[in-house]
């Protein structure tokens, strides 16, 4: 449900038009989000010049269909797209700095009309956390996320209203990634919510009668469910910074007690 509302997003977005570019992450939801894109490229015609990112199986199976002209690959995410680069002329190798660096005046990132990101939390001020779980505990790196919603003409994020029995949408995110002035729209399975910077996007998809709502409500659709989950207990000691793509310091990761 959340890629199939994703996918009609992006076709009343404005962007899905021949020639778009497009990179996904690597979640689930984003993955599925391709799946639907590539019936609606089929059912109108339309093909992408490029794709970006890490690459997986699935860009490398929509440019053999002739869905998508290039690849742009940083990170090959598994054995199909690692194949792929070795073998195929249009699928290329692409640095970290031509990827997503800001004070190179020609990084890829910059040029992507449609970048789909996961998130493990979103707030009100549509924040995006992918670092810290909802124990406070760092889990991973956060690759392009913050790069290419800065970069990209619709930056959307895709992810469950609730997962288990804690909420994605809170009040304030633990860990700050990606600053929501970036992030153009956010999809769950219960709605979605676009940024009120973004009055294009919202009249669109209204006409397209999408479920659209605020991002408060849906905070207050997942905390009718969950309840408001108890505070994280941190302690005073910084065991992380948060460096943005600017190397400006926009968080800081506090040791949980």
């Amino acid at each position: 449900m959340i890629a199939q509302y994703a996918a009609e997003a992006i076709e009343a977005s404005g962007y899905f038009v021949p020639g778009f570019s497009i990179q996904s992450g690597s979640g689930g939801a984003s993955l599925a989000v391709a799946r639907f894109l590539r019936e609606k490229m089929i059912e109108k015609d339309i093909k992408a010049s490029f794709a970006l990112g890490g690459i997986t199986g699935q860009f490398v199976e929509m440019q053999k269909e002739g869905l998508i002209s290039k690849i742009c690959d940083v990170q090959s995410f598994d054995l199909i797209a690692a194949k792929s680069i070795g073998e195929n002329p249009d699928h290329y190798e692409i640095s970290s700095s031509l990827y997503a660096n800001p004070h190179n005046n020609g990084c890829i990132s910059n040029k992507l009309d449609i970048v789909i990101l996961s998130a493990l939390e979103v707030d009100t001020d549509f924040n995006v956390n992918v670092i810290t779980g909802s124990d406070g505990v760092i889990r991973g790196a956060s690759g392009g996320h913050c790069d290419t919603a800065a970069g990209a003409k619709l930056s959307m994020i895709v992810c469950p209203l609730i997962r288990g029995r804690i909420p994605t949408v809170v009040k304030k995110v633990n860990t700050v990634i990606t600053p929501g002035e970036t992030v153009d729209v956010v999809v769950t399975d219960r709605g979605i919510a676009v940024n009120p910077l973004r009055k294009d996007l919202l009249e669109k998809f209204k006409k397209a009668k999408l479920p659209v709502c605020t991002i408060e409500e849906l905070r207050e659709k997942a905390e009718e469910i969950t309840g408001k989950p108890k505070a994280i207990e941190y302690g005073d000691k910084i065991v992380g910074v948060v460096e943005y793509r600017d190397g400006t310091i926009i968080d800081v990761i506090k040791q949980v007690k």
